[in-house]
C-alpha cells in the first residue's frame, strides 16, 4: 500500500528532511532496499551500509543526520529502531484485509467460556467451560485455551499455543505414577503475545500467571505454577520448569533452561543455551555455556571439569599444610 512520507510523518511524528510527496511502496533492509522504499539505521556500525543504501528513505538517529541527507530523504527521531516498529504497524493496518466474523465457524467455544465482543477466534480453536478472553485478544488457527483460564485485552496467539494442559505433576507409587490432578488455571495479563506452539501448562492448586506485556517466542515450554514478571521477553525453545518466579523485565534467550522452584530478579538477562540451575537475586547479564570445541579437546575438557572438585579438595589440604 504505497504511502506518502509526508503522511507517514504526520502520523508517527518524527523531523522530515526531503519530500513530504515522496511516495513509499515498501520496507526493506538497508542493503537491498530499492529507490521506493523505506529502511531504517539504529546500530552506527552499519553507517557503510547507510552510504551505499538505495532507499528512498532512511529512519535514523540525530547523529546520523547529516549522512543520511548526503544520499537522499530521512526521517530523524530520538529511536529509529522503535520508529520502524511503528511504521510496520501502520503498514499493516493499512494493507490488512476485511476482517472475518470475530469467532470463525470452525473454532468450538463452550458456552459457558466468556469471549469478549471485541476479541477474534480463528479457524480450529477451542476454548473451553469457564475460560475469559478479553477485548481486541486475537486467537490464531488452532489455539486451545483450557477450563477457567483467563486471557486479558490486546493478546495475540499464534497457531497451536496450548494455554491449559496439565502440568506434570505425578506421585511415585511403588514402582509406577500416580496422577496429580491439576486444579489450578492459567491468567494471562494484558498485551501478551505468544509464539506458535508454545505451551503453558495450568497450575497444580494456585494459578500460573503471565503477567502484563510479556512477550514468548515460539516452541517454549512453561512449567505449573511459573510466573512471568511484565515485559519479560523469552527467546524460541526455552525450558522453564515448575513453580520458578521470573522477574520484570527480563529477557531469556533461545534454548535457555530454568530449573523449578527458583527465583530470577527483575532486570535478568540470561544468554542463549545458558541453564539456571539457582536463583539470581540481582540484575545484570548471566551466561553459562561450555564453548563448542572440536570433539577430542572437548572431551579432555571435560575430563578435567570432573576432576574439579577433588583438585579443590587437594588445594585446600595443601593451603592447611602451608605455614602462612
Amino acid at each position: 500500500m504505497p504511502l506518502r512520507l509526508g503522511d507517514l510523518v504526520d502520523s508517527l511524528g518524527g523531523e522530515l528532511h526531503g519530500d513530504p510527496g515522496l511516495v513509499i511502496e515498501g520496507l526493506a533492509p538497508l542493503d537491498s532496499a530499492t529507490p521506493a522504499q523505506l529502511s531504517f539505521l539504529s546500530n552506527p556500525r552499519y553507517r557503510q551500509q547507510l552510504a551505499a543504501s538505495r532507499a528512498a528513505c532512511v529512519i535514523v538517529a540525530p547523529a546520523m543526520c547529516e549522512a543520511a541527507q548526503a544520499r537522499g530523504a530521512a526521517i530523524v527521531t530520538p529511536d529509529p529502531y522503535l520508529y520502524f516498529a511503528r511504521v510496520t504497524q501502520l503498514w499493516k493496518q493499512r494493507g490488512a484485509p476485511p476482517a472475518g466474523p470475530a469467532v470463525h465457524p470452525s473454532a468450538v467455544v463452550d458456552p459457558q467460556a466468556q469471549v469478549d465482543a471485541g476479541a477474534r477466534i480463528g479457524p480450529l480453536c477451542v476454548v473451553e467451560r469457564g475460560a475469559r478472553i478479553g477485548a481486541g485478544t486475537v486467537l490464531k488457527a488452532r489455539v486451545h485455551v483450557g477450563e477457567d483460564c483467563v486471557i486479558g485485552a490486546r493478546c495475540v496467539l499464534h497457531p497451536g499455543v496450548v494455554i491449559g494442559a496439565d502440568g506434570f505433576g505425578f506421585a511415585p507409587n511403588q514402582g509406577a505414577w500416580e496422577k496429580i490432578e491439576q486444579l489450578g488455571a492459567v491468567r494471562i495479563g494484558d498485551d501478551v503475545e505468544i509464539g506458535a506452539n508454545t505451551c503453558i501448562d495450568r497450575g497444580a492448586l494456585a494459578d500460573t500467571v503471565i503477567e502484563d506485556g510479556v512477550k514468548l517466542d515460539n516452541l517454549i515450554q512453561v512449567g505449573h505454577n511459573v510466573r512471568i514478571g511484565r515485559h519479560t521477553a523469552i527467546a524460541g525453545c526455552a525450558g522453564i520448569a515448575g513453580s520458578a518466579t521470573i522477574g520484570a523485565h527480563c529477557t531469556i534467550g533461545g534454548s535457555a533452561g530454568i530449573l523449578g522452584h527458583l527465583t530470577i530478579a527483575d532486570h535478568v538477562h540470561v544468554s542463549s543455551f545458558s541453564l539456571v540451575t539457582r536463583s539470581i537475586t540481582k540484575p545484570g547479564h548471566y551466561t553459562g555455556i561450555f564453548p563448542i570445541d572440536d570433539n577430542a579437546s572437548w572431551e579432555k575438557n571435560a575430563a578435567s571439569l570432573k576432576q574439579l572438585h577433588a583438585l579443590r579438595d587437594r588445594v585446600r589440604a595443601l593451603e592447611k599444610k602451608t605455614p602462612s
